[in-house]
């Protein structure tokens, strides 16, 4: 088995769509062998716990409270998680960007979602830029990525899957975000089958 650790902050819906999509045979041959979330109360650790996922909370906190740098966080956080057995990570909702403490353990295997198209609207709130870009009249899409993290840089990397999304009309910041989270689901699963070989 091809083992993956999944990063996630929020509510988990595309951790969710990995665990469907283990359990379902979509991903014959992977294994989630951990889940590491960095907020006590996401959905996303729920939902690791509902379905017998090993759960690492691994709050940043802590080490700003004591005055210990970034690269101290990764580099443990890249412990855990190489302590598991992991092969590949994959970035589903993960807040943090990832220092190279971390990303050189995991060289050309780790895989982020982003909700947006390769180089627009990098970093936090991506889907409200995009819909404020919208109302501007600078754009008529937006939509997603899954790519490569090779070092530093925020949403940046070798692309593995993308997909457009439009904005209607009709829309507004919910209901974009809405549709954009549903084709996420199928997109880091993609994504997953193109570039994660099975074990």
């Amino acid at each position: 088995m091809t083992k993956i650790a999944v990063l996630v902050s929020g509510s988990g819906t595309n951790l969710q769509a990995i665990i469907d999509a283990v359990d379902g045979g979509s991903l014959p041959g992977i294994e989630i062998t951990v889940v590491v979330s960095n907020r006590r109360e996401a959905r996303g650790a729920r939902r690791a716990i509902q379905h017998g996922i090993p759960l690492v909370y691994f709050p940043l906190l802590p080490y700003k409270n004591a005055g210990r740098a970034r690269e101290d966080y990764d580099a443990d956080l890249a412990q855990i998680v190489q302590g598991f057995g992991a092969d590949w990570v994959v970035l589903a909702g993960w807040m943090h960007v990832l220092s190279d403490a971390f990303v050189s353990r995991f060289p050309q295997q780790v895989l982020n979602l982003h909700p947006a198209l390769p180089g627009t609207f990098p970093g936090t709130h991506a889907i409200q830029r995009a819909f404020e870009a919208y109302q501007r009249g600078e754009i008529d899409h937006t939509g997603i990525m899954v790519h490569l993290v090779p070092d530093e840089a925020v949403d940046a990397g070798p692309v593995i899957a993308q997909q457009t999304i439009p904005i209607l009309p009709e829309d507004n910041a919910e209901t974009l975000e809405a549709r954009i989270h549903e084709a996420e689901h199928a997109l880091l699963v993609q994504a997953i089958q193109r570039r994660i070989p099975p074990g």
